[in-house]
């Protein structure tokens, strides 16, 4: 995640902002220009423009405030003013909410939603979404937000670029109940994000893609039946002799699916957190022929055709640098995992497939847009 700074006062602004503690002013993040910035009403007294730098004029570019941000505090996103949609290009994925009148949804939502705008970005910044779409754009993935009710138990999931996440999730106590249980080393909403959004993704760049059959050479067979594969992985206890020699985790060896799906939430893990150590000018120390040296972190985004070997010699000292400082403040490792040569193997074939798109300048096509209507539909409780 990059640092941003307010264009009024240069004070440093983290992406969930939506105050400057510098000047006061008024911040959004804009996604048609892709940056966090200060705002304030423009002369029509309907719209938002950018604060001007001292001793600047304002631009041309016109906001409204995202529906979700006015009326529940819950968005710091902008949509063009000429995008009829009343929701930003990230609350306008999401289909269904949970019934806002109960106590503690409302805080759930918000935290999924962060999570949520996070998966958003790093997505746009592999050239995954769209981050100004053309009038009349639905993006096929989509999300719905649920709980449990009596009898009918919320499974978070993937289905045909529909992406559900249980609501309890939210709730930091249940989540390290659930991760308890299923003796797992990490579970976080944004793990679940990042995982569920890789299915989407093997759709739409492995077998949409004509992929399939490289694919396979990497992570295996994936007709075989998936629901028979989890069953045989839950009885024999979920944690096979010998994962770590070739999967990122234990859950990866359950079916190949979700070996990609897990290699590729891994993925996002990776870029995201070079990028965030990039925009501090952090220095790791790295292994080199000549002995140890001393490296600026690479940003993943800004260097195209970064090979991958350079990123995971910086990621690995990164990590121990990440888990040294949690441990110094009492807390566990924040990325509990030692990646084998299989697995970097699997994080290879991500990187090469998205870096292909990245460097052919391709972007994942749109789906088409309805022809009843041009904007998405807002999101319904349940």
């Amino acid at each position: 995640m990059k640092l941003f700074h307010c264009q009024v006062c240069k004070q440093a602004l983290f992406f969930e902002n939506s105050q400057c503690l510098g000047c006061g002013s008024q911040v959004a993040f804009l996604p048609d220009v892709f940056t966090l910035a200060a705002i304030e009403p423009a002369t029509d007294a309907s719209t938002w423009q950018l604060r001007p730098r001292p001793g600047r004029k304002s631009g041309p570019r016109r906001y409204r405030l995202c529906r979700n941000g006015e009326e529940h505090g819950i968005c710091n996103f902008c949509v063009p003013a000429h995008d009829p949609n009343p929701l930003c290009v990230a609350c306008r994925l999401t289909r269904v909410l949970p019934d806002l009148s109960q106590e503690g949804n409302l805080e759930r939502w918000h935290a999924i939603e962060v999570a949520k705008r996070r998966l958003f970005y790093t997505l746009a910044q592999l050239g995954l979404i769209a981050t100004n779409p053309p009038p009349g754009h639905v993006e096929k993935l989509a999300f719905e937000f649920l709980q449990d009710q009596p009898g009918q138990q919320v499974l978070t999931g993937h289905d045909d670029g529909l992406i559900t996440i249980n609501i309890a999730e939210a709730d930091d106590a249940e989540r390290t109940r659930r991760r308890s249980e299923l003796h797992e080393p990490y579970r976080t909403l944004l793990g679940h994000f990042r995982h569920e959004s890789g299915h989407y993704y093997w759709d739409v760049l492995i077998r949409d893609g004509n992929r399939v059959e490289a694919y396979r050479e990497i992570f295996g067979d994936e007709s075989v039946d998936y629901g028979e594969s989890l069953r045989r992985h839950y009885e024999s206890g979920g944690s096979p002799a010998g994962w770590h020699e070739s999967h990122v985790s234990a859950y990866a060896t359950s079916h190949p699916w979700e070996d990609w799906a897990e290699t590729w939430a891994h993925y996002l893990h990776m870029v995201d957190l070079l990028e965030t150590a990039a925009a501090y000018n952090t220095r790791v120390s790295v292994d080199a022929p000549d002995g140890e040296e001393v490296e600026d972190v690479i940003d993943p985004f800004e260097v195209a055709g970064v090979d991958f070997d350079d990123l995971v010699q910086q990621w690995v000292p990164l990590t121990l640098l990440v888990n040294s400082l949690n441990r110094s403040l009492g807390q566990n490792d924040a990325y509990p995992f030692a990646l084998s040569a299989g697995a970097l193997a699997k994080l290879r074939y991500i990187h090469d497939v998205i870096s292909e798109l990245r460097l052919n300048g391709m972007r994942v096509a749109p789906a088409p847009a309805p022809t009843s209507d041009v904007s998405a539909p807002a999101a319904q409780p349940v």
